[in-house]
Protein backbone atom coordinates (compact mmCIF):
# COMPACT_ATOMS: atom_id res chain seq x y z
CA UNK A 1 0.00 0.00 0.00
CA UNK A 2 2.99 2.65 0.87
CA UNK A 3 4.56 2.07 -2.37
CA UNK A 4 1.13 3.05 -4.24
CA UNK A 5 1.24 6.00 -2.49
CA UNK A 6 4.44 6.62 -3.22
CA UNK A 7 3.76 5.79 -6.85
CA UNK A 8 0.48 8.53 -6.95
CA UNK A 9 3.24 11.18 -5.65
CA UNK A 10 5.65 10.76 -8.30
CA UNK A 11 3.06 10.98 -10.71
CA UNK A 12 1.41 14.14 -9.53
CA UNK A 13 4.65 15.61 -8.83
CA UNK A 14 5.17 15.01 -12.55
CA UNK A 15 1.58 16.10 -13.87
CA UNK A 16 2.44 19.48 -11.76
CA UNK A 17 5.50 19.47 -13.34
CA UNK A 18 4.75 19.23 -16.93
CA UNK A 19 1.58 21.48 -16.18
CA UNK A 20 4.00 24.55 -14.43
CA UNK A 21 6.52 23.85 -17.50
CA UNK A 22 4.82 23.35 -20.28
CA UNK A 23 0.60 24.15 -20.53
CA UNK A 24 0.67 27.12 -17.76
CA UNK A 25 2.90 29.41 -20.24
CA UNK A 26 1.33 28.55 -23.59
CA UNK A 27 -1.95 29.68 -21.91
CA UNK A 28 -0.75 32.37 -20.20
CA UNK A 29 0.84 33.29 -23.93
CA UNK A 30 -2.28 32.86 -25.66
CA UNK A 31 -4.09 34.78 -23.19
CA UNK A 32 -1.83 37.90 -23.88
CA UNK A 33 -1.87 37.79 -27.77
CA UNK A 34 -5.88 37.69 -27.13
CA UNK A 35 -5.68 40.52 -25.62
CA UNK A 36 -3.68 42.41 -27.96
CA UNK A 37 -5.82 41.33 -30.73
CA UNK A 38 -8.88 42.80 -28.77
CA UNK A 39 -7.23 45.95 -28.65
CA UNK A 40 -5.92 46.55 -32.10
CA UNK A 41 -6.77 49.71 -33.56
CA UNK A 42 -6.55 51.60 -37.31
CA UNK A 43 -2.93 52.61 -37.31
CA UNK A 44 -1.11 50.02 -35.35
CA UNK A 45 1.90 48.50 -36.66
CA UNK A 46 1.52 45.01 -36.36
CA UNK A 47 3.91 41.80 -37.51
CA UNK A 48 2.07 38.50 -38.58
CA UNK A 49 2.44 34.64 -38.13
CA UNK A 50 4.91 34.72 -41.49
CA UNK A 51 7.20 37.50 -39.96
CA UNK A 52 4.71 40.28 -42.00
CA UNK A 53 5.47 44.03 -41.19
CA UNK A 54 2.43 46.57 -41.72
CA UNK A 55 -0.37 49.21 -40.39
CA UNK A 56 -3.82 48.15 -40.01
CA UNK A 57 -6.29 50.16 -42.20
CA UNK A 58 -9.33 48.53 -41.56
CA UNK A 59 -10.90 45.66 -39.02
CA UNK A 60 -13.97 43.43 -39.98
CA UNK A 61 -14.69 42.14 -36.43
CA UNK A 62 -17.98 40.97 -37.70
CA UNK A 63 -15.66 38.20 -39.87
CA UNK A 64 -12.85 38.69 -38.19
CA UNK A 65 -10.61 39.92 -40.40
CA UNK A 66 -8.02 43.08 -40.60
CA UNK A 67 -6.89 44.46 -43.91
CA UNK A 68 -3.15 45.12 -43.81
CA UNK A 69 -0.88 47.92 -45.58
CA UNK A 70 2.35 46.04 -46.04
CA UNK A 71 3.59 48.82 -48.65
CA UNK A 72 2.46 51.84 -50.02
CA UNK A 73 -0.91 51.01 -51.44
CA UNK A 74 -0.58 47.40 -51.19
CA UNK A 75 -3.62 46.25 -48.77
CA UNK A 76 -3.54 42.73 -47.48
CA UNK A 77 -6.55 40.98 -45.85
CA UNK A 78 -5.29 38.78 -42.63
CA UNK A 79 -7.17 36.70 -39.83
CA UNK A 80 -7.11 38.38 -36.83
CA UNK A 81 -5.40 35.42 -35.33
CA UNK A 82 -2.83 35.63 -37.33
CA UNK A 83 -1.31 39.27 -36.46
CA UNK A 84 0.88 38.01 -33.58
CA UNK A 85 2.10 41.07 -31.80
CA UNK A 86 3.07 45.19 -32.31
CA UNK A 87 5.80 46.10 -34.00
CA UNK A 88 8.43 47.51 -32.02
CA UNK A 89 11.90 48.12 -34.13
CA UNK A 90 13.93 47.51 -30.59
CA UNK A 91 12.65 44.52 -29.41
CA UNK A 92 13.87 43.06 -33.14
CA UNK A 93 16.78 44.42 -32.97
CA UNK A 94 17.64 42.23 -29.02
CA UNK A 95 16.98 39.05 -31.02
CA UNK A 96 20.93 38.12 -31.99
CA UNK A 97 21.25 37.98 -36.06
CA UNK A 98 21.48 34.99 -37.38
CA UNK A 99 25.12 33.42 -37.49
CA UNK A 100 27.00 34.68 -41.00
Amino acid sequence: MQEFAFLLVIMLLVMGGYWSFFVYPRQREFTKRQKYVRSLSLGDEVVTFGGMIGKVVEIDGSNRIAKVEIADGVIVRFVIASIVSEYDAEKLNEVPPLSE
